[in-house]
């Protein structure tokens, strides 16, 4: 019934979003609903950024038809965070806003999550040494952790079925997880989650003239959830209750999104080093490097998710030698942190001038 349940998210989802995306690209080309024109953009045609709208309701309505009988206290609050965050990304879709007003609502429905929703760190696991914390260090802990995940997939979503690809594979793995520790109700969202983003991944990637782009509002729902999931998965695995429990569980669901939240970081020391904001918008995203290696966005996008998974297996087999956990995470943020800089070192090779012969 369980197994029936959790196929049944991912399935409703998936057929929610193929159903609600050739309506919505209706109303968008009748309304003029495009983008506002942004010469970093890669494309150049018109398509509307409304794939979130599919994604939005997708989601929504699949986790709650598939989580109907079970208890489920925190799914309330997640959903209220999850519309504040299809709002906001929507007028930033159609009118763009200022980055502080889009910072301040993701700010007010993170807190709505953490506070209200109990959706928060209450331990450390070990690293440094650290394991129970502090209500108020855990609410600011928290509170980093999901405007960070928020925004790397924010800022990651630049190519055709990137965020969307790596998304699928985070909740996969999470709803995995979830399911085989007996944790039915964040499975079933999970599996929901990858039901709707596989539907819209169809349309973004493989559409012609129902080719659409999830815009803010996708990518913002997308990174709310996934820092959700990141972080019950790691409440689910301080006490180690049952056989899949994991010994290190931030270095793990650190590798499950280590593309986006390496890409962010690493963008954004660029851009300080370069005196510039961190908010300022160029084609340093790791991404714009492997395009100018492999000029195709499905290649590209399937290149980051193999090195997601393979990151991934890499995290489960430390998990697995028993290493100490602060090891394991700097190793995984060191591994993370090089392989990021591979697709630039390789793009200034093969862009450098041939030398003149003497």
């Amino acid at each position: 019934m369980e197994i029936l349940l959790i196929l049944g998210g991912a399935i409703i989802g998936f057929t929610l979003v193929l159903i609600a995306v050739p309506p919505i690209l209706k109303v968008a080309r009748e309304k003029n609903l495009f983008e506002p024109f942004d010469e970093r953009k890669i494309h150049t045609g018109t398509i509307p950024p409304m794939g979130g709208v599919a994604i939005f309701f997708g989601f929504v309505l699949s986790t709650i038809i598939a989580t109907d009988g079970y208890t489920f206290d925190s799914l309330k609050y997640i959903i209220a965070a999850v519309i504040l965050m299809f709002f906001i990304g929507m007028k930033d879709d159609l009118l763009i806003i200022s980055a502080r007003k889009k910072f301040s609502v993701q700010v007010f429905a993170a807190v709505i999550l953490i506070t209200l929703g109990n959706v928060r760190f209450t331990s450390l696991h070990g690293i440094f040494g650290i394991y129970d914390i502090h209500y108020f260090v855990s609410l600011l802990v928290s509170l980093f952790v999901m405007i960070a995940i928020i925004n790397a997939f924010n800022l990651i979503d630049g190519i055709d079925g990137l965020a969307s690809g790596l998304a699928i594979v985070a909740s996969a793995v999470f709803g995995i997880w979830f399911f085989l520790a007996g944790k039915i109700q964040f499975s079933i969202m999970s599996f929901a989650l990858m039901g709707s983003l596989a539907g819209f991944f169809l349309y973004n990637v493989f559409g012609h003239r129902n080719k659409l782009f999830m815009g803010d509002t996708g990518s913002l729902i997308i990174g709310l959830v996934i820092s959700t999931l990141a972080i019950k998965f790691n409440e689910f695995n301080i006490f180690k209750t049952t056989v899949v429990s994991v010994y290190s569980a931030p270095s793990i669901s650190f590798a499950v999104i280590i593309v986006p939240l390496i890409d962010t970081l690493r963008v954004i020391t660029i851009r300080l080093m370069q005196k510039k904001s961190p908010f300022s918008p160029d084609k340093n995203h790791i991404h714009h490097r492997l395009l100018e290696l492999v000029p195709n966005h499905l290649q590209v996008t399937l290149i980051l998710i193999i090195a997601t998974v393979f990151m991934t297996g890499v995290a489960l087999l430390f998990n697995n030698m028993g290493l100490n956990i602060t090891i394991q995470f700097a190793l995984m943020f060191t591994l993370g942190i090089l392989f990021s800089f591979i697709p630039s070192v390789l793009a200034k090779r093969k862009n450098r001038p041939a030398q003149q012969p003497a």
